[in-house]
């Protein structure tokens, strides 16, 4: 049990802290949550009851991290609801909120070394990899799934059951209502367009000279090119040695138009 925690905090006796945790002035923490070594929180964050964060998270004042996801009809004084877990070594900012999953059986997920801004917002059911940065007041609707590396600008607004592909990138005020493919730039909402793919993105990715070129081309094949687009699409796919960044290109796009709405986790809808 840590020994750096500020009188006023409220503890429940059957949470647990691991070794270097801080817990600042008026932070709550319900029944059962796990807190891992070197964790800090801030004044006024609340920890919902059986989160799970992981080693040397930071969270900024003010958070609400696993309290009940914002759903009409959902008893506010339900217990049956799913988990939320959180890696190692993520940053979240002041007023950030995640809802864990309305499944008991299922969890909100957050991965590790992630940066979540001022005023984020994560919904019930979102599953977050690695590297992600989510700038301020983003606002993510349950059942998305980002991939590793993606950025998002500020005020983004995401639909439910969206994909992100990884080390993509979406301007500030964009509006995404649809699966958005690996490492392209979009901006603009309803729909959303893809602009260029995100130079930056590979970069951070490490992608060597010869990856990002193959990356570039594909990408000039596939939304430069003439023809009806899905065509394209499969034209490169059909490539007996195709790329493994190519093909998660490709992958992603075929994957979102089996579902009208451009959105491949809708199938799997409840």
């Amino acid at each position: 049990m840590s020994d750096k925690i500020h009188p006023s905090a409220v503890i429940d006796g059957s949470a647990q802290l691991g070794t270097g945790v801080v817990v600042g002035p008026h932070c709550v923490i319900d029944a059962g949550a796990i807190i891992g070594d070197n964790t800090v929180l801030d004044a006024n964050v609340v920890i919902g009851e059986n989160v799970k964060l992981g080693r040397s998270n930071r969270l900024y004042a003010n958070c609400v991290i696993g309290r009940h996801p914002q759903l009409l009809g959902l008893d506010p004084e339900n217990s049956d609801l799913g988990g939320l877990e959180i890696g190692d070594n993520n940053t979240i900012r002041e007023h950030v909120t995640i809802h864990p999953s309305i499944h008991s059986d299922k969890a909100t997920t957050v991965g590790n070394e992630n940066l979540l801004m001022v005023g984020v917002h994560l919904g019930h059911d979102c599953i977050l990899a690695d590297k992600i940065v989510i700038s301020n007041y983003t606002q993510i609707s349950g059942h998305c799934k980002i991939e590793i590396g993606v950025w998002l600008s500020g005020m983004v607004a995401v639909h439910q059951f969206v994909t992100f592909g990884k080390w993509c990138y979406a301007a500030g005020f964009s509006g995404i209502n649809r699966d958005i493919p690996p490492f392209v730039c979009v901006s603009g909402h309803y729909p959303p367009e893809v602009r260029s793919i995100n130079k930056r993105g590979l970069v951070r990715a490490d992608f060597d000279e010869a990856q990002q070129e193959r990356i570039v081309e594909a990408f000039k094949q596939i939304y430069r090119g003439d023809g009806i687009f899905l065509d394209r699409v499969k034209a490169v796919a059909d490539d007996g040695d195709l790329d493994e960044n190519v093909r998660a290109m490709v992958d992603a796009i075929i994957r979102s138009s089996e579902h009208r709405f451009g959105r491949h986790l809708e199938q799997f809808r409840d």
